[in-house]
């Protein structure tokens, strides 16, 4: 039976998950409307979205046919690595050692890179705008349809997984729109660990799933696993930030 402490955490790790992306593609995305137009970047931007829900549906029926543990095994084991991966990256950010990721800076460059394509193929700028904006949408896009799937299949939380990304493509979208600049202040890294927190603690919930551990407290598990990665998160950033740097070169 599927629980509000289960919904909750998938919701809100999709929809974090979905900012973050949808973040750095509006950067591309409107550095090719700035530079080139908006007919490119939209023509771009729809393309991929087309592609992206193709994905989402094609590869949603098909994960019902696979067995349960199996899945969640699969599953587990994925999200957890893709969730340390982003969870090692924001505490390096929050320890000084990796430079935090400026979105103002990669508008600046996006806008110069177009501009050198203006100068060198200017018959052919719209193409490679169009594509420009596809590229970038697809790239962070299927990472938030993996995020998708893996948190939602075989728990019947697929829905509230794609809702939970959809509202903060929508959410960014709109914010794009409005201001025409790129989300700078967006606090990211703070967004990237929380985002690796959760998909690390689904990642060993599903995997103990998988393997038949019956966890205390079933799905509220989840909520304790999210406290323990939080936890050792802060305390790994806050051990490095007092450690000279070159100890850890």
């Amino acid at each position: 039976m599927i629980s509000w402490g289960t919904i909750a955490p998938a919701l809100t790790a999709s929809f974090l998950a979905s900012l973050v992306e949808a973040v750095e593609a509006l950067t591309i995305v409107l550095a090719v409307g700035i530079v080139r137009g908006w007919r490119p970047a939209a023509l771009g931007t729809a393309a991929a979205l087309a592609l992206l829900t193709l994905l989402v549906l094609a590869l949603g029926p098909l994960l019902d046919r696979v067995p349960l543990h199996a899945l969640q095994l699969v599953i587990g084991v994925l999200l957890l690595l893709f969730g340390l991966r982003w969870l090692r990256k924001a505490i390096l950010r929050a320890a000084g050692r990796v430079a935090l990721r400026d979105e103002a800076r990669a508008f600046a460059s996006q806008q110069t890179a177009l501009v050198a394509a203006e100068q060198d193929q200017a018959g052919h700028l719209d193409w490679i705008a169009g594509l420009t904006a596809f590229k970038a949408v697809t790239l962070e896009g299927l990472e938030v349809v993996f995020i998708v799937i893996a948190v939602g299949a075989g728990r019947g939380l697929l829905v509230p997984a794609a809702f939970g990304a959809a509202a903060a493509c929508l959410l960014v979208l709109l914010i794009g729109i409005i201001v025409h600049k790129p989300l700078a202040r967006v606090p990211e890294n703070a967004l990237k660990f929380g985002v690796g927190v959760m998909l690390s603690a689904f990642g060993v919930f599903w995997t103990g799933e998988g393997l038949g551990v019956a966890w205390p407290g079933e799905d509220l598990a989840i909520l304790l696993f999210v406290a323990l990665f939080l936890v050792l998160g802060l305390v790994l950033a806050a051990t490095m930030r007092r450690k000279p740097a070159e100890l850890t070169q």
